[in-house]
């Protein structure tokens, strides 16, 4: 019934190997870009019919068996795909958002040297993901997981020719690195002691059937689901491993809005939910993510207030959102988590892609007036919104979006989650506490961003104040329709209190409703305090908006006379706390000069010094004896009578 599943990977990776081989050669934009496009539009196609066949389905988990892979003693490793309620909304946003971002990228890399290039790791990040929320097996999900880090570092380092483009690469690759060395330690840690108990699997359906020879809350199964959890924290950007991401906005902005709204860090949060019968009998385990994703979503707020770079300034909302969507897990509210997942890939593929509109224009605007600006500082903005309304508008309501502006897509996930922290029976109030002055701060960083770029008096250049246009439909088009998610995207997900059913909930209820429900709300007065809360966050958001209006739009001079002020403060904000400056102390310098003793003391002169020794060795003793080898007669007869005077003389003396 589900036998073409395996064909929603596949056209990614055939245009990806299409346009790797012989893109070089076609060197027509359309053609390269219309390929890449076009098989990811086939991919959703055939993602779309697979989803709405499982809506219909009264069997909602469905294995499907692509190959045998590899036949070890009792453990069969299958090529398998798993399409649950779970992968079928996982499926629908990569490759539907992804197919908006490819379309926007024909726009938007026009002109690029390696287009080709950059459409085959596109399409191969594509691939990638895809691969890791199919994989009915750990393995195959790992296949995945690798080739997203792997394509992380090749649209990160696109500009690879630029220091900092190519320095953020390795960060990102290294910092990935520790993620997975935590995952695989997990994984093997899982496979050696449910096979010690007679269960040899990496099946994810057999996990969950079998997990129960696990002591819940016991030291193996906490063990292994915080080696998960150290994994899912490198690749969704969590506190301690979340520096790698901002410094990912040296790649073009489509890059970022595929890593931050459709692939790479939502995997993090993927693999908990699919693994959520593990970390639902681990409570240590969840409190620590519980913990972590609060404190993540408040402490990138915080840095997001000082930024002027205006991807930076979404990148680290994408480390708070991305908070959220851990506080959700670890609380037990794992629907809630992958709603927030859904709706932030929404507003979040609209903010990053608005904001590449807007350096596009600018960017074009400079180079008509062959000025050298930085067309992502906000401060050489304003006003744009005459210039660029489609722009605007889609960027607008994004924005409200994500501050949880009510009747908004984001309104409904982040208050679910909200509402979980404080009220189920892992939940707790500063818990709820944290996310809620998040959501103002994130009110307050976003608006701000609005209305330095959009609103009042335009400080670009006066040379290219009249040539900043509206960018082409492939850009627009994208916008227009993320967007229109951005405001209608919750809407599938309307809790009761409202008068819905939640169907998004129900919808996943078969992957998480028997552990869900060990984390059920127990709030007194339940209806009522569920409503307090509310309007409770909806009231912060409001006045960090407020705030943001009364700061740079009625009384634009207080900025500067609230950083004179509090210098330090904001010195240490917009150098983000000195964390990055704290790890190259604590581990990036010290593991240099590691490196550097182990080459300079170790490998030059004890490991080189021994191998040129023996080989200054061997050619003075081959120089000297090379004179034994003349060809004269007379040497050879007087090295025999040498040789016969020895023999003789020993014999003699001894």
């Amino acid at each position: 019934m589900y036998s073409n599943l395996w064909l929603i990977p596949f056209f990614p990776l055939v245009g990806s190997i299409f346009n790797g081989l012989f893109g070089k050669k076609i060197k027509n934009e359309a053609v390269i870009g219309a390929i890449a496009t076009g098989l990811m539009f086939c991919s959703f196609l055939v993602a779309a019919q697979n989803f709405f066949r499982l809506l219909g389905d009264t069997e909602k988990i469905h294995e499907v068996v692509i190959a045998s892979w590899m036949s070890i003693g009792q453990l069969q490793v299958n090529w398998e795909f798993l399409l649950d309620p779970l992968s079928a909304v996982m499926i629908m946003v990569v490759t539907g958002v992804g197919t908006l971002i490819h379309l926007y990228s024909i726009g938007y890399m026009h002109g690029e040297e390696g287009y080709y290039r950059f459409f085959c790791y596109m399409n191969l990040f594509a691939f990638s993901m895809l691969m890791l929320v199919l994989g009915g097996n750990a393995l195959v999900m790992f296949i995945g997981w690798e080739g997203v880090g792997l394509c992380s570092y090749l649209l990160i380092g696109y500009y690879y020719e630029k220091k900092s483009a190519s320095d953020a690469a390795k960060k990102a690759f290294v910092v990935n690195r520790i993620g997975d060395f935590g995952f695989l330690c997990g994984l093997l840690t899982l496979f050696w002691t449910l096979g010690s108990k007679g269960v040899w699997t990496l099946n994810f359906v057999q996990i969950a059937e079998h997990g129960h020879v696990l002591e819940a809350g016991g030291l193996v199964v906490t063990v292994v689901t915080l080696c998960f959890f150290l994994g899912a924290t490198g690749k969704s950007a969590q506190i301690p491993l979340y520096t790698w991401l901002p410094d990912a906005m040296e790649g073009p902005t489509p890059v970022s809005a595929l890593i931050h709204a459709a692939t790479m860090v939502t995997a993090g949060v993927y693999m908990i939910g699919r693994m959520n019968g593990l970390f639902a009998m681990a409570p240590a385990t969840m409190m620590t993510i519980a913990i972590i994703g609060a404190c993540t979503a408040f402490f990138a707020a915080t840095i997001g207030f000082a930024q002027n770079d205006i991807k930076r300034v979404l990148a680290y909302s994408t480390v708070s959102q991305l908070g959220y969507m851990f506080l959700a897990m670890g609380v037990g509210a794992f629907s809630a988590g992958i709603f927030h997942l859904m709706t932030h890939a929404f507003f979040k593929a609209c903010l990053f892609l608005g904001s590449g509109s807007v350096i596009h224009g600018l960017h074009h605007a400079y180079h008509h007036a062959h000025l050298h600006d930085d067309p992502q500082d906000m401060r050489n903005m304003g006003g744009i919104r005459k210039k660029q309304p489609i722009t605007f508008i889609t960027f607008f309501v994004s924005t409200l979006a994500i501050c949880g502006v009510p009747l908004f897509s984001g309104f409904f996930s982040k208050d679910e989650i909200l509402w979980w922290s404080f009220g189920s029976t892992r939940g707790h109030w500063v818990l709820w506490l944290m996310g809620a002055v998040a959501a103002g701060m994130t009110a307050f960083y976003m608006f701000r961003l609005v209305f330095m770029t959009f609103f009042g008096e335009q400080k670009t250049d006066p040379r290219a104040k009249d040539h900043i246009p509206e960018s082409p439909l492939t850009i627009t088009i994208p916008l227009m329709v993320l967007g229109f998610l951005a405001v209608v995207g919750g809407y599938v997900g309307v809790p009761k209190i409202l008068g819905g059913i939640n169907r998004f909930e129900h919808f996943l209820a078969p992957v998480f409703e028997h552990n869900q429900h060990h984390y059920e709300i127990h709030a007194h007065g339940a209806a009522s305090t569920e409503y307090l809360m509310m309007a409770i966050s909806v009231g912060i958001a409001t006045f960090g908006i407020f705030m943001a209006w009364t700061m740079y739009v009625k009384n634009p001079e207080l900025p500067a006379k609230f950083t004179a002020r509090f210098a330090g403060l904001y010195k240490a904000v917009f150098n983000k706390w000195y964390i990055d400056e704290l790890y190259d102390f604590v581990f990036v310098n010290p593991c240099k000069k590691i490196g550097t003793f182990l080459w300079r003391g170790i490998d030059v002169r004890i490991v080189d010094g021994v191998v040129n020794g023996l080989a200054w060795v061997v050619k003075g003793l081959g120089a000297g004896l090379r004179y034994t080898q003349s060809g004269y007669l007379y040497n050879y007869a007087m090295a025999m009578v040498v040789g016969v005077v020895v023999i003789v003389g020993f014999y003699i003396f001894n």
